[in-house]
């Protein structure tokens, strides 16, 4: 019986950051059982101005609550840098195109663009940044870029986004388990690992027995 995990996220939405190390953890445990772990990317925000002073401030205050709950590092000083417009879609349409090119890159992937956002200051929003850190992950330039300006990738990250809406699933990181078919809600927001772990061990072994 088919079963496998379904990371609902965005990256650049900053719980997902704190729960980076966790859902790591949680796919090399579901990867021991056989069950693999796919990303699916939500779309948090599609601005199309530049955030101002009062908003980079807000945002800021989101980081610091991430990183007092999770201890994930940013680089505050950096962060946000000034011009951003905060649209999440090509972030978003990269990691869907590396998972079409080659699966396992979009897990390097998402980790480059998280840490590039979060501690280096970089704007992921720019297709040259995405391409370098698709480069990064062992996709070739050239064939990425191609692939990520195509008519059929902007509509498979489309069609992440509307699944993810018609679900009802508003909040990120969300964990689903799904076995043929039927999908069960292990978390939607950040949980550490002390109470993922048992539950998704519950549901491997129940995937295993049925």
């Amino acid at each position: 019986m088919a079963s496998r995990l379904l990371y609902v996220m965005d990256p650049m939405c900053s719980w997902c950051w704190g729960f980076a190390p966790v859902v790591e953890a949680l796919a090399e445990q579901a990867a021991a059982a056989g069950v693999p772990l796919q990303i699916v990317v939500g779309g948090l925000r599609r601005d199309q101005v530049a955030i101002d002073a009062a908003a980079r401030v807000r945002y800021l205050g989101y980081w610091q609550a991430v990183n007092a709950s999770t201890g994930q590092l940013f680089d505050f000083e950096r962060g946000l840098p000034e011009g951003l417009v905060y649209d999440t879609e090509p972030a978003c349409r990269a990691l869907v195109t590396a998972r079409q090119l080659d699966a396992a890159s979009a897990w390097t992937l998402l980790k480059l663009i998280q840490q590039a956002f979060y501690t280096e200051g970089a704007d992921v929003t720019q297709a040259s940044v995405l391409v370098q850190l698709a480069e990064q992950a062992g996709i070739p330039r050239i064939e990425f870029a191609e692939a990520f300006d195509s008519q059929a990738m902007q509509e498979a990250t489309a069609a992440d986004f509307t699944w993810v809406q018609d679900l009802g699933i508003a909040g990120f990181p969300t964990l689903l388990a799904e076995r043929d078919g039927q999908l069960a809600l292990l978390t939607n927001g950040y949980q550490p690992l002390e109470v993922l772990a048992p539950l998704l061990s519950r549901w491997l072994e129940r995937a295993a027995n049925a």
